[in-house]
């Protein structure tokens, strides 16, 4: 009976963690809609960023559960910069204009695997 009982907890435990490693890192069509604002700014075309721009970073950044999350939203960023014609001298000025602290250098070149 003992057995049992610890086999069942174990295997509860077991379940749970499986379920919060396999939820689904940010999608990018969300990452893109809330970053979408950004790109006046981002390709020199706009003086700084719009009030639009900073909040759906601030909301995307709070969105951010883990390190998976942050590589994801980091990817869909980098893949859709390469082609809009972003600037990285624009690019990097960003999370300090909105206010954003990411914890990495933002730039086209990132490696956001690290």
């Amino acid at each position: 009976m003992k057995n049992l009982f610890f086999s069942m907890v174990f295997l509860l435990a077991f379940l749970f963690c499986l379920a919060s490693i396999s939820e689904a890192a940010v999608p990018c069509s969300s990452v893109e809609a809330k970053a979408a604002a950004c790109l006046g700014f981002a390709t020199g075309k706009a003086p700084k960023p719009t009030p639009a721009c900073c909040t759906g970073l601030q909301q995307l950044a709070q969105t951010v559960k883990t390190v998976d999350d942050k590589k994801a939203i980091c990817r869909c960023l980098k893949a859709a910069s390469g082609s809009l014609g972003v600037k990285d001298q624009f690019l990097s000025k960003i999370p300090s204009a909105c206010n954003i602290k990411v914890g990495f250098p933002v730039s086209t070149s990132v490696n956001c695997e690290t």
